[in-house]
Parts: structure tokens; sequence; C-alpha cells
């Protein structure tokens, strides 16, 4: 039998002193984060006739930031859980601002695959100890909204890495792009460590039998495992649709890139923006009915992006942005209930290793291979396909979370 108990005496419903801090700044860090991960969608066009490769090698730069990003994850699950987070918070950060920087002495495609790859250990990091760190510093049953905030920067700053990277890229060429990127991170990250307290551990911490360890305890954990798989499934569409997209535009809409930059960040941002925060108010609400609601809400919003998604792709060119405005608002819909149902669905002491492992299969098994894959049935067919061909996964994945709602935990611990 397992035993809950509690490892702070702080009144049930209150933040820890200085929560609002740290969410403010980790938002933003996470913000700056997605700005430096959309530039390179934002001028692969420039850097496809740079380096005169094909789509496949194009999809193959993520393909070896999600390496990079998985295989530092089981380390940084085990590090975030034993030591404090705000320190290697602060040197994920500095990487990655670093990593940006000296792109722009990057002249070869391998040279440019390393950097990609340096960026994803950076952003692996930064992914597992800053929800982690969060979660102490709010009660469980405010997490859905902290995590709505915090994910809030997913869809403004992707938006903004898009359309900055292509304007500036079409101004100035693709490397000052991410110059430009690595000064508010490095800025940022210096604010985290002046101004952030590291907080207690806190909330339900399990006393297991010895003999349990934490990896089988999180594969016998059905509401995270279905929480992690749903979601791995949701990102192998969304990831390999916005790797793609940009370059959607050029070919079969005839823009130019900062013209289809210029369109999609305002997409990005209504859209992504829109259903983040319209998803995480509808989950907080539903959630007081039923626990099931931070997986109901994901499980509609992959299911309800099918129909304008394939309108985009397949239908007449006058629909597609209007249809893809619709398909990221739902994409977005699950964004802040799902996180939040990870660090929920667990105890305490794991939450740092719960965050990796998410990170290491929603890549694994999402777009660590979708971009790769879209490119090469691009190569063999054409790019509607490749997108289309991704849609599939989003049907599998609302039923995964549907699967999931039978062991919602609830927001209460029992012993």
């Amino acid at each position: 039998m397992t035993t809950v108990t509690e490892t702070t005496s702080k009144p049930k419903g209150l933040p820890v002193a200085g929560a609002a801090t740290a969410l403010v700044l980790l938002t933003a860090l996470n913000f700056v984060n997605y700005i430096d991960r959309y530039i390179l969608p934002a001028v692969q066009e420039q850097i496809r006739g740079e380096f005169h490769i094909t789509d496949s090698q194009i999809g193959s730069l993520t393909f070896w930031f999600m390496v990079a990003y998985m295989g530092i994850s089981p380390l940084t699950g085990w590090l975030g859980d034993r030591f404090p987070r705000k320190p290697m918070i602060v040197g994920a950060a500095l990487l990655i601002s670093a990593v940006n920087f000296f792109t722009s002495d990057v002249h070869s495609y391998d040279s440019l695959n390393f950097r990609h790859a340096m960026l994803g250990i950076g952003e692996a990091s930064f992914g597992i100890f800053a929800p982690s760190m969060l979660a102490d510093f709010y009660p469980e049953d405010q997490r859905n909204r902290v995590m709505t905030i915090f994910n809030i920067a997913l869809p403004v700053g992707a938006a903004i890495g898009v359309v900055g990277g292509g304007m500036i890229g079409a101004k100035y060429g693709w490397r000052h792009s991410f110059i430009v990127s690595a000064i508010p991170g490095a800025i940022i990250a210096l604010l985290v460590a002046f101004l952030i307290k590291e907080p207690a551990r806190s909330g339900r911490v399990e006393k297991a039998k010895v003999e349990k360890g934490v990896i089988l305890s999180l594969l016998s954990n059905r509401a995270y495992m279905c929480t992690i798989l749903g979601y791995a499934a949701v990102t192998f569409s969304l990831g390999g649709i916005s790797w793609w997209m940009v370059s959607f535009l050029v070919r079969v809409q005839g823009m130019s890139q900062s013209e289809a930059s210029g369109v999609m960040g305002p997409i990005i941002v209504v859209g992504g923006l829109g259903g983040t925060i319209v998803g995480g108010l509808w989950a907080q609400w539903w959630s007081k009915k039923t626990p099931k609601a931070m997986f109901y809400v994901p499980s509609l919003s992959a299911l309800a992006a099918v129909p304008p998604a394939l309108l985009c792709f397949f239908g007449p060119k006058p629909f597609t942005l209007p249809a893809l405005t619709v398909a990221v608002f739902f994409i977005f819909l699950g964004t802040g209930p799902v996180n939040a149902t990870t660090l929920n669905s667990v105890s305490a002491e794991v939450r740092a290793t719960a965050m990796a492992g998410q990170l290491l299969v929603i890549h694994l098994l999402g777009d660590m291979t979708s971009p790769k894959i879209i490119g090469i049935v691009s190569d063999h067919s054409n790019l509607r396909i490749g997108l289309g061909a991704t849609l599939i996964t989003m049907v599998i994945g609302s039923g995964i979370f549907y699967l999931g709602s039978r062991s919602a935990p609830k927001l209460e611990a029992v012993a």
C-alpha cells in the first residue's frame, strides 16, 4: 500500500512566495526558446538553396535535434529530481544563446546539424527543469492554469520566430536571424539567476516499496502513459506541420519567404494563443465537474483539428489560410491540460523524471521523425500528400487521450 504525505505546511491553495516572479521569468524564457526553435523553419528555403540539399536532408535537421534532445532527457530528469534546478535552468538558457550566436559561423550542412543537436541539449534541459520547479511553486489545483500560461509561450514564440526569422533572413541573410535571437535569452537567464529562489519540493510524496523502481512506477501509471502517448501522436503531426508550413506556402501558394513567414506569424498567434487560452479555461471549468476533463479537452482538440487541416492541405487556395488558422486553434486547445495532467499524475519526488519521460516519448515517437518522413514523401510525390499523411496520428492521439480519461487522477491524493 502506498502512503501519501505532504512535504510542506503551506496552506492548501496558496502558491509559494516568489511564485509569480518565477512564472513570469520562466514563461519569458520559454517564449525565447520557441523563438529560437522556429527560426530555422522560417529560413530553411534559404539554407536549402545555399547548401544545395534535399527536403529529406532538411527534415534530418530536426532528427538530430531530437536525438540530442532525447539522449540528454534521462540525465536531466535524474538531475532535476536530486539537485537544485535554478542553476541548471540558467546554464541551459546560456547554452541556447551561445549556440544561436555561433550559428553565424556555420558553413556546411554537417556543422548545421551539429549546431541543431546542441540546441536540442539546451532546450531539453530547460523543458524538464522549468515545469518541475513551477509545480513546486503552485498547488495541484492551480497547475492547469500555470501550465497554460507557461505554454502560451509556444504559439507566441513560434510566431515571432517564424516572422522575425523570415524577415531578418530575407533582408540581412539567414545567419543574422540566429544572432539576434541569442541576446534576450542570455538577459533573462541572468534575471532568473538573481530574482528566483529555489522552492522546496512540495505536494504529495509517495513512499513506495523499495523494490518498486521509478521507471516501473511510471510505466504502470496508466494516466501518465496515456498522457504522454497521446501527446506523442499529436506532436508527430504538429511538429511536421510546423516545420514544413512556410515551405508549403512558398511552393503551393506562390509566396515569397518573407510573405509566408509574415502570414504564419499572425496565424500562429491568433490560432495558437487563442487555442491555448480557451483550452486552459475550458479544462479548468470542466474539471470542476469531472477530473476526466483534463483528458477530454486534448482528445477533442486533436480530433477537431483534422477537418480544417485537410481543407488547408487539399482544398482550394482561398481556403488555405482560414482553414490553417482554425486547425492551429484546435491543435493548441489541449496544450495546457496535457502538461498539467503529466505533473498531477505522478508524485512530487519524480516530477522531473516524469517530464523527462514525456519529452523523450513525445519526441521519439513524435516530431523526431515526422519532418523527415514528410520530406521523403514530398521528394517522391508532393508536399500536400506529405503533410496530409500526418493527420492520421491526430486521430490516434485523440483515441489515446480518451482511453486515458478512464484512469484520470483526482485532484486530492488518497492514501
